[in-house]
């Protein structure tokens, strides 16, 4: 069941789903057809997604689509500050999962760079995304069950800073409590500048956690503890107005 409209806050959209293929079906379709809209209005496109297990059949349905890839500027919400070629880097993710068939012609972004921390880096991770026009066209994010998104953990040292959204867009470092813990992260005011937005979830836990977060973001100032997960910041924004897809 959907949260009732005084416990989602405003322009937060719910899409429920019986199953992950049908989840799948319907965003990848929703992307498409945005993507495709903004190469129509605009010649070029960019998408924003996130790493993890939870997108790889989005990214398996969405490198099938007939789009114009080679127009579309392709980055990440956060990455692990590891080698490229590591198993865990979300850049090895995105090229081996969704960089493939006709999605392999995309104009791909990396943020990590040489140097040696995320700290180090992040200036330069940054830079790197000024090729993009933004807003952003699309941006999917995912969530942990500690409702951390992209890399903004609950506890991170810097953690308000990032989640301030009167700070400048930018990427930071993010030291984390699971390995790989040094992570690069946009700040909630980068991963405002979107057009759409979409939360890909799944399970009851997570829907567990979103509740409890979209109470809070829908409870405003009240609702704005230090205990509130970085989920519920993204939530509190009226724009872009989050899409959330959540399958069994």
């Amino acid at each position: 069941m959907s949260l009732p409209p005084r416990d989602r806050p405003p322009g937060v959209r719910e899409r429920r789903f019986e199953s992950a293929t049908l989840l799948v079906d319907a965003l990848s379709a929703q992307i498409e057809r945005t993507l495709a809209g903004a190469l129509r209005d605009r010649g070029t496109a960019s998408l924003v997604v996130s790493g993890g297990t939870t997108p790889v059949p989005l990214f398996r349905a969405l490198r099938a689509t007939r789009i114009a890839w080679e127009n579309v500027h392709v980055t990440l919400a956060d990455e692990r500050w590891v080698d490229v070629a590591d198993a865990a880097s979300n850049e090895a993710l995105v090229r081996r999962e969704l960089l493939e068939g006709a999605a392999a012609n995309a104009r791909f972004i990396g943020l990590k760079t040489d140097a040696p921390t995320a700290q180090q880096g992040a200036a330069a991770s940054w830079a790197r995304l000024r090729v993009i026009t933004r807003p952003f066209d699309v941006l999917v994010l995912g969530m942990g069950e500690d409702g951390h998104t992209a890399s903004l953990f609950p506890g991170s040292p810097g953690i308000a800073a990032a989640l301030d959204p009167a700070e400048s867009p930018r990427c930071v470092a993010m030291s984390v409590p699971v390995a790989p813990n040094s992570r690069l992260s946009m700040n909630l005011a980068a991963l405002a500048q979107s057009r759409h937005a979409f939360l890909h979830i799944g399970g009851e836990r997570k829907w567990e956690v979103y509740r409890n977060a979209a109470q809070l973001a829908a409870a405003g100032p009240a609702g704005d503890a230090p205990a509130a997960p970085p989920i519920a910041a993204m939530l509190r924004l009226r724009s872009p107005g989050l899409q959330v897809y959540w399958s069994a």
